[in-house]
């Protein structure tokens, strides 16, 4: 199976629809979004989807009650802060990473396969004793100039991280 991952859209709906194409082109069939969408109006870009979106809330994503309607619209789940998402019997935990040590402390608890998260707007894949860390990097390209998102391949944890174009 075929989990996206994507993060910090920040708005940028023109790079949203992007990896929504993408997402459906590759056969995702769910989507993790690990939070700072920013307004609602970007959750609405998701309907597209042919995958179940999924979504924490990031540090900047202030209309939360907004957000919480758009997602139902949809028929996602916005899971607060923090949402634990098990995926043929691998457990995944999501949420931003706004602390490093929260992140770092869930992938190595044992409790979790992978930890997904945002924030940093880097991408990366790193594994600590039995946890892997996941982030998409940003998916708006505003900071680092690449707008980035990824697909987690359950059960094998391979991840493959794309560059919107």
């Amino acid at each position: 199976m075929l989990v996206g991952l994507i993060a910090d859209t920040h708005d940028n709906l023109s790079n949203v629809e992007k990896a929504v194409k993408e997402f459906k082109r590759r056969g995702v069939e769910l989507v993790l979004h690990a939070g700072d969408h920013n307004a609602p109006f970007t959750v609405a870009k998701f309907a597209e989807l042919d995958a179940k979106l999924i979504g924490v809330l990031g540090n900047v994503d202030g209309e939360v009650e907004g957000l919480k309607r758009k997602y139902e619209e949809i028929g996602g789940e916005l899971r607060g802060e923090f949402g634990v998402v098990k995926v043929e019997g691998i457990e995944i935990a999501l949420l931003h990473g706004f602390h490093r040590e929260i992140v770092e402390a869930l992938a190595l608890s044992g409790r979790y396969d992978v930890v997904v998260c945002g924030h940093t707007h880097q991408f990366e894949c790193t594994k600590l004793s039995s946890g892997l860390i996941a982030n998409p990097g940003e998916c708006c390209g505003y900071l680092t100039g690449d707008a980035t998102i990824a697909l987690l391949e359950v059960p094998s944890l391979k991840v493959e991280f794309i560059k919107l174009k």
